[in-house]
C-alpha cells in the first residue's frame, strides 16, 4: 500500500497508527492534549464540533495555537463532524467550507477531515485548498445505522481515492457478525487491489471492536482510541490499544 508521510509519521506501512480524539471546550481539549503527548499515541484528532464555542473563529485559532504548542511534532487532524454523520453540531455547507478553509490556511494543522458526501464543490475546493497549503486530506464517511455490503464499501473508498484523498476513511455500524466480516473483507480488497491510497476503516460498537485492532492484517492504516472520552462506539483506551497492537506484532 502506498504510504503517506506527515511530519515524521508514516501512515500506510507497518503497524496501524493510533489516533486519539480530543473533545470538549478549550480546557478539556488542552488537558487531553497533554495526556496524549505523554501516551503512546501517534497522532491527535481535534473534534471541533464538540466545542460549544466552535463558531467563534478567534477562539478556534487561539486554541489551535495552544494545541500546536502542546503537541509539538505530533500530527494534528482537524475534524468538524457534522450531525448528519454522528457529530455534535449542525452547520451549513457554506460555513463548513469556510471553517475548514480557515484552518487549512492558518498553518497549524497537518490533516483535515472532509466528509465525502458533502457537495462535489465543497469536497473539491477543500482538497485544492489543502494541497495548496501542504495539508493532507482525509475523505470520510460515517454510517451509525448500518453496514453497507462489501461492494458498496469498496466503491465508496475507491471514489474517495479518485477524488484525490490522501487517506480514505469509512466507519460503519454492524447489526450482526457478518457485517464486521463485510467491512474487513472490503478493507482487504482495498489493500490487495486498490493500494494507491491508505485506507482507514472500522466497524463500530462492541461487535466491531476487533476491526480496530487487526489493521495491518486487513489493511486499515489508522485506528482510533480514547484517552478519556470515546468519540465513537467501541473505542478502547489508547494504552490498551497500543498494548494489544504490540502483542500482535511481536
Amino acid at each position: 500500500m502506498k504510504t503517506v508521510t506527515i511530519r515524521n509519521l508514516v501512515i500506510g506501512g507497518g503497524k496501524p497508527k493510533v489516533c486519539v480524539p480530543m473533545m470538549g471546550d478549550e480546557e478539556a481539549v488542552l488537558r487531553t492534549a497533554e495526556g496524549i503527548k505523554k501516551s503512546r499515541a501517534d497522532l491527535a484528532e481535534w473534534r471541533i464540533d464538540t466545542d460549544p464555542d466552535w463558531n467563534n473563529e478567534s477562539h478556534i485559532l487561539q486554541t489551535a495555537e495552544k494545541l500546536r504548542s502542546v503537541l509539538g511534532d505530533m500530527p494534528l487532524l482537524f475534524t468538524f463532524r457534522t450531525r448528519e454523520e454522528g457529530g455534535s453540531a449542525a452547520i451549513s455547507e457554506e460555513r463548513y467550507r469556510e471553517l475548514n478553509r480557515t484552518m487549512i490556511r492558518y498553518g497549524l494543522i497537518d490533516l483535515v477531515d472532509v466528509e465525502f458526501f458533502k457537495t462535489e464543490e465543497t469536497v473539491k475546493s477543500l482538497i485544492r485548498e489543502a494541497e495548496a497549503h501542504g495539508v493532507r486530506t482525509v475523505l470520510s464517511n460515517h454510517d451509525f445505522e448500518k453496514t453497507p455490503q462489501e461492494e458498496e464499501i469498496v466503491r465508496r473508498l475507491c471514489a474517495m481515492q479518485e477524488a484525490g484523498a490522501d487517506l480514505a476513511k469509512i466507519a460503519v455500524m454492524p447489526k450482526e457478525e457478518q457485517d464486521v466480516i463485510e467491512l474487513l473483507n472490503a478493507t482487504w480488497t482495498m489493500k490487495k487491489f486498490h493500494p494507491d491510497t491508505p485506507v482507514i476503516t472500522m466497524s463500530m460498537g462492541q461487535r466491531g471492536m476487533i476491526s480496530r485492532l487487526c489493521g495491518e492484517l486487513y489493511g486499515s492504516a489508522v485506528t482510533f482510541a480514547a484517552y478519556e472520552k470515546a468519540s465513537a462506539p467501541g473505542q478502547m483506551q489508547v494504552e490498551e490499544v497500543r498494548e494489544i497492537i504490540e502483542k500482535l506484532h511481536v
